[in-house]
């Protein structure tokens, strides 16, 4: 595909230099480039590597930049978004079931981390609460990217914790040179008996004119888990209710209870079916482009179910009524650029999406609550030209989204939320060193009018940062102060969620929550070697954070919202090193650590569901038309838990993949064999809602076929 001029969309030297330098698992610290082309071209994408942050050409405040594209994302792709990216430094998943599962960023989740679509938000309800799901198809997207340190706060006050981005291709950005270019992928998994596929094609109409189309399927049944579906100490749990229950002449009663605690194999109600479809067109020339997409995303899926005992009388049954959930989101977006010359600015760039989104939770066959959303986002971006080594862009954002639950067990009144924002990001170069400074205002406006509450919000984000270059070594610090209004639902929540088998309860009082944020880094990027290491801390004035209270009502645990100052440190680290060639095949290592500590200040305790220590490390043999590697990922036990939190368990997973380009790497075809959780552990997330009765996959035996024509 010939490349058309959208320089305003091309990536920062330093997620660049990351990207061709990315091991097996992510493009990220890769340690020879030259070997890398068939895992960063994307079959259909321009030859340029499109970033989030297209603002600048150089953007060292990105103190951490990680992009999974590829014959890599075509390996690890799941239904959720979570999942994927699950290997990458600093990310966790929320896992709340295989049908629903988000990312986690430094131990932050929900509201403080921003999941977009082509740069903009992806106006569903996956914010609102864990068991929603992200409506980003993971079989037809090209390329997702993780953004992690303060230049997010671009991106809105919720992106404190950092940013994931989706990049699809329903607006084209390339003119084809072929008549008609097609992209498919096939996959098989056997630990749900995952069977998916998605395709795309795109059509030039002329030589100025792209139409696209896409649509994608998957069909899977119950998970399968390695060892028992039910944590230790909630099997402990269920036998001592059973117990309980023999004693009160339930025999049968506790024949049942007794079974549940002992049930393995498969995680009952965790299957998921989901399509989707899509269509758009562009006009792209070189004096810029224009473009608009439509596209439905559809999914049906399970909510595994926590066995009540602690709220059941010794003679009734823990049997519940399982929860699904139905979900379809209609969307429509457009996107806009024109080059502006050689004035102060060279280019304008404008963005916008409209969702309409409605979520059913089905108790059995009977409708519980019917969410309901309708959202619209928008950006616009002038970039500047760079002159002397001074560049940068500024820009509005606005939001909107109107939303109700109806049902009995609406715990979220129907609510209206209005936000606009105002950020500017400049950059100066001269000689070894790098300067930065971001400023970002936010307005956010967040009402309901059946309680007659309405609350309003303003905060002012900054940033500063400077690195500077000695060689192959860069070393930098950023600082940064954010600011964030409470979301709805730690606002205005009060009521039973059936979904997260919880009573929810917010704070109509709760204040912006504020933070200081500072970063250490040092990267190295060689040919054959790549290194990059972060310390970073947070600070919070007012930190917001849900946490289980002790308190039971209507028969469910109770979850309320709280605001406590906070502390928040953490590391990560990423390297790797080619050890030897042999002929075109070259032999490499690679590895990730991270760890993420959070605690409430003055001796409150410790914040809930944060990811232990985490090593990973992995072997891969590459070139020619094969491609082999081997990794081992060990997670620590995380016994650092809040109250009424349980600890979860450390678990080694051992993976093994595979890739064969029958026609060699020049070539768009690729097939790729893998085996994930070899030895067939129980693994739990600790960041996970559901971690003690929602185990992570078993072995997993993937086919997976790429093609591109």
């Amino acid at each position: 595909m010939k490349t058309v001029p959208v320089r305003a969309f091309s990536a920062s030297i330093t997620a660049l230099s990351l990207a061709l330098a990315a091991p097996a698992y992510a493009e990220q610290s890769r340690p020879d480039s030259s070997t890398t082309d068939t895992k960063t071209d994307d079959f259909h994408s321009a030859d340029e590597i499109v970033v989030t942050a297209p603002y600048v050409e150089r953007l060292d405040l990105l103190s951490g930049t990680s992009a999974v594209t590829g014959d890599i994302l075509a390996e690890k792709t799941r239904a959720q978004l979570g999942d994927i990216l699950a290997s990458l430094p600093g990310v966790s998943a929320t896992s709340f079931s295989p049908g629903a599962s988000r990312p986690v960023l430094r131990g932050y989740q929900g509201n403080r981390v921003a999941v977009l679509t082509d740069g903009i938000g992806n106006i569903d309800a996956s914010n609102t609460s864990a068991d929603h799901a992200v409506t980003i198809d993971t079989l037809t997207v090209e390329r997702i990217e993780v953004l992690r340190g303060p230049a997010v706060l671009l991106f809105g006050g919720q992106a404190v914790g950092g940013a994931v981005n989706a990049l699809d291709k329903r607006i084209p950005r390339a003119v084809p040179d072929e008549p008609v270019h097609v992209d498919a992928l096939v996959a098989y998994g056997s630990a749900a008996r995952d069977y998916s596929g998605g395709a795309s094609v795109d059509v030039p109409v002329s030589d100025r004119i792209v139409v696209h189309v896409d649509g994608s399927y998957r069909n899977t049944d119950d998970t399968r888990t390695g060892g028992f579906v039910l944590a230790p100490s909630l099997r402990s749990e269920l036998f001592d209710f059973a117990t309980r229950q023999a004693g009160a002449g339930n025999a049968a009663g506790a024949a049942e209870t007794r079974g549940i605690a002992n049930e393995r194999g498969r995680i009952p109600n965790s299957a998921v079916k989901t399509w989707t479809a899509a269509g758009g067109a562009a006009f792209i020339d070189d004096g810029g482009n224009l473009g608009v997409s439509y596209s439905i995303y559809d999914t049906h899926y399970g909510v595994p179910d926590r066995p009540a005992t602690a709220f059941t009388a010794p003679s009734g049954s823990i049997v519940a009524t399982p929860v699904t959930i139905s979900m379809r989101q209609y969307r429509a977006d457009f996107r806009g650029e024109v080059n502006l010359g050689d004035g102060l600015f060279d280019k304008l760039r404008l963005r916008a999406g409209y969702a309409d989104y409605t979520h059913t939770e089905f108790e059995g066959a009977e409708i519980g609550t019917v969410f309901i959303s309708q959202g619209i986002e928008g950006r616009a971006e002038l970039i500047q030209n760079d002159r002397g080594g001074w560049r940068g862009a500024s820009g509005v954002q606005y939001q909107t989204r109107d939303f109700e639950a109806i049902g009995a067990e609406a715990f979220v009144p129907p609510n209206k939320t209005r936000q606009y924002g105002l950020f500017s990001l400049q950059e100066y170069t001269t000689g070894n060193l790098d300067a930065e400074v971001a400023v970002r205002f936010d307005n956010a406006e967040l009402r309901s009018d059946t309680l007659g509450l309405a609350r309003s919000f303003q905060n002012v984000s900054a940033a500063l940062g400077v690195g500077y270059h000695i060689g192959d070594l860069k070393i930098g610090a950023n600082v940064s102060r954010t600011g964030r209004a409470p979301a709805i639902e730690e606002l205005f929540s009060n009521g039973p969620h059936i979904a997260t088998q919880a009573y929810e309860m917010g704070d109509p009082n709760l204040k912006s929550e504020r933070a200081w944020n500072g970063e250490l880094y040092a990267r190295y990027d060689a040919p054959g070697a790549a290194l990059s290491a972060t310390l970073y801390t947070n600070r919070f004035d007012s930190f917001i954070y849900e946490a289980e209270t002790g308190a039971v009502e209507d028969n469910l645990p109770v979850f309320a919202y709280f605001q406590k100052d906070a502390v928040v440190w953490g590391v990560e680290f990423q390297g790797s090193k080619r050890l030897a060639s042999f002929g075109d095949m070259n032999l490499s290592v690679d590895g990730v650590a991270d760890y993420t500590r959070s605690k409430i200040s003055s001796g409150g305790g410790n914040l809930p569901r944060i990811p232990p220590l985490r090593l990973l490390g992995g072997a891969e043999l590459s070139g020619g038309q094969i491609d082999l590697r081997g990794e081992v990922e060990w997670s620590d036990a995380q016994t650092k838990t809040a109250a009424f939190e349980t600890p979860a368990a450390g678990f080694t997973l051992v993976n093994a993949s595979a890739t064969w380009r029958p026609f060699g790497r020049d070539q768009n075809v690729a097939i790729i064999a893998s085996a994930n959780n070899i030895f067939d552990v129980t693994g739990r997330r600790s960041a996970s809602f559901t971690k003690d009765f929602v185990p992570l996959s078993g072995c997993d035996l993937r086919v997976t076929a790429r093609v591109s024509f």
